[in-house]
């Protein structure tokens, strides 16, 4: 019953159902998406509009045919000039908020969905993964995204409407240079489609990696790992655990900025030289005459759409890039969220008033294998049996002990009841009624469960308490707590019940913790009460006193 998770091989190329399944984390969003794209396409349009300005300056206002500079031209358009300026960066503005807004809607979303998915999911993926990892799922993996969902989308967008307008303007201004300005940039698309693979495969073992620091940290600096830790004086060697991670860890975050540097080195270089070379064409088609329609005003309106031309080629290889990065991180998130929960709801689960329930508890001939637990008995299908054969009836007030060496399956039959596991074979009756026609939350209404290892939240006393039964009132509270004979201990904290217990309740006894589970079980009020030795840390008369408390 392990859960493995179905981890994609790093050598899979990126497909397009993972790229229209990410796109389609901003569909809630498509009305203000709509005036993003607005946005960009105007800013795109406005920003060639000033280049091709410049050659009317130089041409006409600065340098005209007559020899005497017009100023008024001159005024006007810089004028309007100054102008587009204005409006182009406020819209950008505009345009920034509205996708931050989106992209940080789509996060909170993609974390919502994540969480809820991960609640839904059953005991077993829990017990075969490790708490570090799943962390790392919804805090590394989650916000490595940031960036591509609220910058990377938009200004792929805008950086190609930039591109097309300039590369329009550059032809209207001279064909012939502008072949030799873009001739090159089809080889650098194609680099960057390689090194957005490479940088793709690193991200990937570089969250791998992050996630393993994130549970080494979980388990070693955690109340129980320090003190194990400590009590067998391992310090040394979680520190060279850790040690060896963070080191492959650094190295995986200087080849993943190695990778690409090179490349846009060359780039670079590419584009400081590019000017050189339309200078020198251009001196030739100057020198051809008029037949070319290059002026020296057409010179500068061309290298200054060709700076502006440059900017979006390569920020659209960039966002190539980073598109290929954090779409692993999306691998990642995905392969959790396509994961199936064991136990759910039925199709057509049988409805049943809580309140009406008496509390008869039937297994029937119940066989339950666990794949790891080779040691136990093979039912003759090849299967190893935690749980062979198992039959029983607990009526209604009755009192029922299971005894047993350890390992004989006495926790097993406790999970199945409500359901943290189903049965392979057999059934687990409540009141007659099969535990899987009935709903979840009303298996967990009716049940009541403390375990030998009483868990408490980092909160206070009264806050934990709340947790079996969130409306209780202060009296409830304290007559559950009496109950369970915690009331006096809490009391003597000088914060009484809003006193806070430290991680997992550290700051009480084992027998304290156990107590205050059994008080919160008794708010919960269930119908059927289970008690995983859960007095096993209190002594002799308290376990005593608790147990007669207990009785129907």
């Amino acid at each position: 019953m392990r859960v493995t998770i179905d981890q994609r091989d790093n050598d899979t190329k990126i497909s397009k159902g993972l790229i229209k399944r990410t796109a389609g984390s901003f569909k809630p969003y498509w009305k203000q998406g709509i005036v993003v794209v607005l946005l960009i396409l105007v800013t795109g349009g406005l920003g060639a509009v000033n280049p091709v300005l410049i050659r009317v300056v130089f041409d006409s206002a600065l340098f005209p045919e007559s020899g005497q500079p017009d100023l008024n031209l001159l005024w006007t358009i810089g004028g309007i000039m100054a102008g587009i300026t204005i409006v182009t960066g406020a819209l950008g503005i505009l345009q920034t908020y509205l996708m931050n807004l989106v992209g940080q809607k789509v996060m909170r979303d993609l974390r919502d969905r994540l969480y809820r998915h991960l609640q839904s999911l059953s005991i077993g993926f829990f017990t075969g993964t490790r708490t570090g990892e799943i962390q790392s799922r919804i805090s590394n993996d989650v916000g490595g995204i940031q960036n591509v969902v609220t910058n990377t989308v938009s200004n792929a967008l805008s950086n190609t409407v930039i591109f097309i307008s300039t590369l329009i303007a550059m032809l209207v201004l001279s064909w012939q240079l502008t072949l030799v300005a873009v001739g090159t940039a089809p080889v650098f698309f194609f680099l960057s489609k390689f090194v957005g693979e490479r940088r793709r495969l690193v991200t990937a073992e570089q969250q791998k990696s992050a996630a393993e620091i994130t549970a080494i940290t979980q388990e070693s600096l955690s109340i129980s790992g320090v003190m194990l830790t400590k009590l067998f004086g391992r310090q040394n060697q979680e520190i060279k655990r850790f040690q060896g991670e963070n080191q492959r860890l650094s190295d995986l975050a200087v080849k993943l900025q190695m990778i690409g540097q090179a490349f846009f080195a060359s780039m670079q270089i590419f584009f400081s030289l590019s000017p050189v070379v339309v200078y020198v064409i251009a001196g030739y088609l100057v020198t051809g005459g008029g037949t070319t329609g290059v002026t020296a005003g057409t010179i500068v309106a061309f290298t200054t759409l060709q700076a502006r031309l440059f900017f979006p080629i390569g920020s659209l290889l960039q966002v190539s890039v980073e598109l290929q990065s954090s779409l692993a991180l999306f691998e990642r998130i995905y392969g959790y969220l396509d994961l199936k929960p064991e136990i759910e709801d039925s199709p057509d689960p049988i409805e049943i008033d809580p309140r009406t329930i008496s509390g008869r508890v039937a297994f029937e001939n119940v066989n339950l294998s666990y794949d790891s637990r080779e040691e136990k008995p093979d039912d003759g299908s090849g299967r190893r049996l935690a749980l062979n054969g198992v039959s029983f009836e607990i009526e209604p007030g009755q009192l029922a002990a299971f005894v047993g060496p350890s390992g004989a399956g006495k926790t097993t039959i406790s999970y199945l009841i409500p359901r943290l596991y189903d049965p392979t074979d057999g059934l687990v009756k409540i009141d007659g009624v099969d535990v899987r026609d009935m709903r979840l939350q009303t298996l967990a209404g009716i049940i009541g469960y403390v375990a030998q290892d009483s868990y408490l939240f980092h909160a206070s006393l009264r806050s934990n308490l709340l947790y079996g039964n969130p409306n209780a009132t202060q009296d409830e509270i304290e007559t559950a707590a009496r109950a369970a004979y915690i009331h006096d201990r809490i009391i003597d904290f000088p914060d009484g019940y809003d006193t806070v217990v430290g991680e997992r309740g550290y700051r009480l006894s084992g027998g304290e913790r156990q107590r205050l589970s059994i008080a919160r079980v008794i708010l919960h009020d269930p119908r059927v009460l289970i008690l995983d030795e859960a007095t096993s840390a209190l002594d002799t008369a308290s376990e005593r006193n608790v147990q007669s408390a207990l009785e129907p």
